[in-house]
Parts: structure tokens; C-alpha cells; sequence
């Protein structure tokens, strides 16, 4: 395995001539300036989750190496003021936060007078005033803007079934009152799969459309400048035929739910998982493996599912936007190398591939809880998808452009407009040969370069220098260095480039 070095003696090592590793004299050096615009996305494109039972405390995802078969464990409360935490996070921003997931569906936010031990009936969790009030002034902090998802269990029901906006108002009313405001919401974490998600049983695609309609109704009136977003659905994309038909009667397929609420969104929204991690080895969906992290097979199946979620926004949707509020290494946390270096190559792919085919957000799970975190839950060190992040954020712009050639298969590169503009232009290559491939650059060009001894580590060096937190708050360990014109990007790494004299103009 390629071992992490300085870039001065890589620029000595591996700087080649056109004639070797780069293609030709048309390569993208001087592709640059004429590569054309195809997408425009978010400035808080690269967005991120934290789950509601992070905020609660409750049962999640089990740490490996336990018992075999413990697939949840009990967590208390995530510390959102902790000034590291909100240091490393600050420099994610701007982002959206997405407070949501599965154990939203049943959560309970206490009233003002109320200090409950337990949550009501048709609840799992409660959610305190305080907590609350702790995750907004932490989205504040870091620059972030707050989505949401509702509780929809039989809890906030009345005794006709149907559901109510009290819980809703409520978690409204607190988030203005302690200096937030929801910038968008989904009515249901992930309703096709009712069975996970606490709603009441033999919930229909009628019982839906009457709820979201109410859902809608109130979110109009209270909070017009709210976007609604939905459905939210999961894993649809790959063969259903592989789940049992009686299974596949009680879900509510996402088509049902757009052709019953048709042109009922402001966004389009979906999750994407490519398989599952060994905790939920029981299930009958795909295993994430280890052996396929670096395959077309296993980096592009991101596209399968847009391709199916895209179909039907534009049958349903037309026009409208799409995110994908939720997507990570492997549902059910995360396998043990979604925090290794390896990963970071399935992350950056998917946020090329994914900007590529104009998806304006796209949400990472999570932000700090379990193995697929950006953030280590208890040593609040960085993993490499951190570094990767906070590079892509550097160097990547909203201006999607096409991609310039490649010499090789192996080297994926993805072109955006430099933020900032005038005329630059970045770039995001991934070389998933053990060979190292070139590339024509520009004059002035400048790269930061990650590569790890070994792609099951789990820290990375930038340029040779290992990244940090310094205790002002500030991150270390990215100047950026000055490239060769012709610039070689060594096997099993992933090079960040900004070109600021490409003259792209439509990066003007």
C-alpha cells in the first residue's frame, strides 16, 4: 500500500511528462476553461444528520465488539455544547441539520410544565424542553439550518386515528422561542418502512394522504417560509422482488404515496444505503463487504437509486428538487470500515456522482453517533470522511461542470467551479489503482492530497501532514501546495485541486 510523503518529494517522484501518464496534450489542463456547466447545487450540499435519539439518549446502534447478536445499546444524551465537538462541526458549515430518523417517529416533546421519567402511551422517547433548546442553539453555533421530522405513532393520535398537529406546534413554537426557526420538514422518517418506523399497525396509503394533508395544511399556516419535503423513502431502488409479498403488502411504497400526493412537495426527498452492516445480518438485504469498497459495482450504486427516486419525481414532481436527506457507508450504523480511510473513496465518489446528476443536498448519517459518523462519538477525533468534507467544501463550488478526461478508469474526476468564482476551477480525483495516473494542470495550481499507509486506517495525512483541531478552533494540516503543470496522483489516494487560472467562464 502506497505510504503517506510530503508533496515535494511526490512532486519530484511523480511529477511525468504528457507522453507518460497523462493522456494527451488535450488532457484537463487545457479541458478547463471549456468545460461546460450541468448543474447548479446547495451551498449546504454537503448536510448531515443528527438522529433524535442522539438528542434524547435511548437504545442505538451497538459499538462492535460486543455480544454477536446486541444489535442496540443503550447511549445517554449526545453533549451538544461540547466546544470541540461544536469547533469541529462550525467548520462543516454552512450545512443543513437534519434532526430526524427512525426513533423520531415516537418521540415526545415535554410540555412546559412536564418532567416526565417515562414517556405517554404510544410514545418511545421524550424528548425535554432543554434538550431541545440545546440542539437549536448548537445548529446556531455551527452555522447550521434546522430540518425535522415528526412524531407519527399512535402517541400523537386521537382516538379516531388520526393524527394531530399538537407535538408538531409544539416543537415549532420551542424552536422560535430559543432563537431558531425549522428551514424544512419531513412529514415521516422513511414511510415505506412502517414496520421500523412506530406507526400504527396496518397504517395505509389513505391513512397517509389524510395525514399529510393535515401535516401540509398546518405547515402552511404556521410556517410558510418551511419547506416541505418528502416522501422520504428507502431502498427501493434495488430488486423488491427479493422481500416476501406478504412484507411488501404492508409497505407503503413511495409510488403509492407521490400518486396519491401529487405535486405535493417543494422537495423531493429519498435515503440511500448500498447494503447493511453486519448488525442487522439477519435481514434479508445486502451485506455491505469489505472486498467490494473499491468497485464500480459498490461506488455507483448510488446512481441505481437516483435513477429509480428521479423517475418518479418526474412523473409526480415535475421540476422539483431533490435530496437525499439521508445516506452513509451501511444502514444499521455502519460496518467496523466505514470509519477507515477506504470509505472516504464511496463518499467522495457518491458526492460527485450525485452533484453530477443535480441532487442539491445530499445529508450525511451522522454527524458524530456510531461507526458511519463524520466524528468519533468518544474521542471526538476526526475519520477521514471529516477531512474529506472539510476538502471538498475548500475546493468544490456550487457550479457543477462536466468532467474532464480521465486517463484511466481508475481515476475519477469530478470538475466544479472554485468557490469564490473568477474563472477557477476544482477538482475532486480519486484513484482507486495502486498505479499512480496523471493530470494536466494549470499554472497555478494548488493540491491537497489524502492518502493513509494502509486504506483500513482510520487518520489520513493531507500533503504528508497529519490534519488537526488546534485549540483556537482552527484546523491544521491543509495548506494547500503548489503543483507541476503535469501532476501524477499516486495509487489508492484522493487529490483535491484547485486550478485559479483555469478562466472557466462560467465559473465567473
Amino acid at each position: 500500500m502506497n505510504k503517506p510523503i510530503g508533496l515535494a518529494a511526490l512532486l519530484a517522484a511523480l511529477t511525468v511528462s504528457t507522453a507518460s501518464c497523462v493522456t494527451s496534450a488535450a488532457g484537463p489542463g487545457t479541458e478547463l476553461a471549456q468545460l461546460r456547466p450541468i448543474a447548479e447545487v446547495d451551498e449546504r450540499f454537503q448536510s448531515y444528520n443528527v438522529e433524535m435519539v442522539e438528542v434524547t439518549g435511548g437504545r442505538f446502534w451497538a459499538p462492535y465488539g460486543g455480544s454477536a447478536d446486541e444489535m442496540y445499546r443503550q447511549r445517554p444524551p449526545e453533549n451538544l455544547a461540547d466546544p470541540r465537538l461544536r469547533a469541529l462541526t462550525k467548520h462543516l458549515g454552512p450545512a443543513y441539520m437534519r434532526v430526524s430518523g427512525t426513533w423520531a417517529n415516537s418521540t415526545y416533546l415535554e410540555a412546559e410544565d412536564e418532567d416526565l421519567s417515562s414517556p405517554p402511551p404510544g410514545y418511545n422517547q421524550v424528548l425535554t424542553r432543554e434538550q431541545w433548546r440545546g440542539a437549536v442553539d448548537f445548529a446556531r453555533a455551527v452555522d447550521a439550518e434546522i430540518g425535522v421530522s415528526y412524531a407519527v405513532s399512535e402517541g400523537p393520535r386521537g382516538p379516531d386515528g388520526v393524527w394531530t398537529t399538537d407535538q408538531a406546534q409544539r416543537l415549532l413554537d420551542l424552536t422560535r422561542a430559543a432563537g431558531g426557526d425549522l428551514a424544512f420538514s419531513e412529514f415521516i422518517n422513511e414511510p415505506n418502512a412502517a414496520s421500523l418506523g412506530r406507526l400504527p399497525k396496518d397504517y395505509s396509503v389513505a391513512d397517509y394522504t389524510r395525514d399529510f394533508g393535515i401535516f401540509k395544511a398546518w405547515a402552511q399556516r404556521e410556517a410558510p417560509s418551511m419547506k416541505i419535503v418528502g416522501p422520504g423513502g428507502v431502498g427501493e431502488g434495488g430488486d423488491l422482488s427479493q422481500i416476501p409479498v406478504a412484507s411488501l403488502a404492508k409497505m407503503l411504497l413511495t409510488e403509492q404515496l407521490m400518486k396519491a400526493n401529487p405535486d405535493a412537495v417543494d422537495v423531493v426527498s429519498y435515503h440511500f444505503y448500498g447494503g447493511v452492516s453486519q448488525r442487522c445480518a439477519n435481514t434479508r438485504a445486502k451485506k455491505a463487504d469489505r472486498g467490494e469498497a473499491l468497485t464500480p459495482g459498490w461506488l455507483d450504486l448510488t446512481l441505481r437509486d437516483w435513477r429509480y427516486y428521479s423517475q418518479l419525481r418526474d412523473k409526480y414532481e415535475p421540476g422539483d428538487p431533490m435530496w437525499v436527506t439521508e445516506t452513509a457507508q451501511a444502514a444499521c450504523g455502519g460496518s467496523p470500515w466505514a470509519t477507515a480511510f477506504v470509505d472516504s473513496f464511496r463518499y467522495v465518489n457518491q458526492l460527485g456522482l450525485l452533484a453530477q446528476k443535480d441532487v442539491k443536498v445530499v445529508f450525511h448519517n451522522t454527524l458524530a453517533a456510531s461507526d458511519y459518523s463524520l466524528i468519533d462519538e468518544h474521542t471526538r477525533e476526526p475519520r477521514p470522511n471529516y477531512w474529506a468534507a472539510i476538502l471538498w467544501r475548500r475546493t468544490m463550488g456550487t457550479t457543477v461542470l462536466a468532467s474532464p478526461s480521465s486517463p484511466s478508469p481508475d481515476l475519477r474526476i469530478y470538475a466544479h467551479c472554485l468557490p469564490g468564482g473568477n474563472g477557477g476551477v476544482g477538482l475532486a480525483a480519486i484513484n482507486l489503482s495502486e498505479s499512480p495516473h496523471g493530470l494536466d494542470l494549470g499554472a497555478h495550481a494548488r493540491v491537497w492530497l489524502m492518502q493513509s499507509g494502509s486504506l483500513d486506517n482510520k487518520t489520513v495525512t493531507v500533503n504528508g501532514l497529519t490534519p488537526r483541531l488546534e485549540a483556537d478552533g482552527s484546523l491544521s494540516g491543509l495548506g494547500g501546495a503548489p503543483a507541476s503543470t503535469s501532476f501524477a496522483v499516486p495509487g489508492r489516494s484522493i487529490a483535491f485541486v484547485a486550478v485559479s487560472d483555469a478562466g472557466n467562464p462560467a465559473c465567473r
